[in-house]
């Protein structure tokens, strides 16, 4: 678990961390070749859980297709999404139990307003992550996720370019955050570990 360790420091440190290079430019090919194999089983997302649930392009534009964490990717990226895991429970005593995960595809002019990842009522997220699966990106292509900081930093915010192969984590329930439109179809896998609920 070594490998992890800046990773998990700065998640103790500032709840966040942005990992250019996560992937190389071969893995994020292979990977948006499986999302462009499974397109026929892409679902429009929505927002809130259980009976909360619905959909409302005003708040939310992307499709998504929910992965198994057995799924045969070309890039066994669920597997070093699972090693992370642990690191973060031999490192930080989580109690980290799984995590789920899902392509998500936003068109161009898709977005994702302001929100937390933690459903009201319910605390099982406790670390989301983004990898995102765009090939060559511009900066002037937009689509930047944006976080809002902590309130002791006076409203500032972080925007994270989404070029193919970062991979960004940061805590659930610590962090707002939202998704810039963008020129161009923008790509990524998203997910969360999870705690059981209590």
């Amino acid at each position: 678990m070594s490998g992890y360790n800046t990773v998990v420091q700065a998640l103790v440190d500032e709840g966040k961390f942005v990992w250019p290079g996560f992937l190389n430019p071969q893995q994020v090919a292979a990977l948006r070749a499986d999302m462009d194999a499974l397109q026929a089983d892409f679902r429009p997302a929505g927002v809130g859980r259980e009976q909360g649930y619905q959909r409302d392009i005003s708040i939310r534009g992307d499709e998504v297709l929910w992965l198994d964490n057995d799924a045969p990717l070309a890039v066994p990226v669920l597997d070093q999404l699972e090693e992370l895991r642990q690191a973060f429970n031999a490192s930080l005593y989580l109690g980290l139990v799984e995590f789920e995960a899902h392509f998500a595809v936003y068109p161009a002019g898709g977005f994702y307003q302001r929100h937390l990842d933690q459903h009201r009522n319910a605390d099982t997220r406790v670390v989301t992550f983004v990898l995102y699966l765009n090939e060559d990106w511009q900066d002037s292509d937009g689509g930047q996720l944006r976080i809002y900081l902590d309130s002791q930093d006076h409203g500032c915010t972080q925007d994270v370019t989404p070029h193919g192969g970062t991979l960004v984590l940061f805590l659930s329930d610590r962090f707002e955050h939202e998704v810039l439109p963008a020129t161009r179809e923008r790509r990524s896998l998203t997910g969360w570990f999870r705690r059981r609920p209590v």
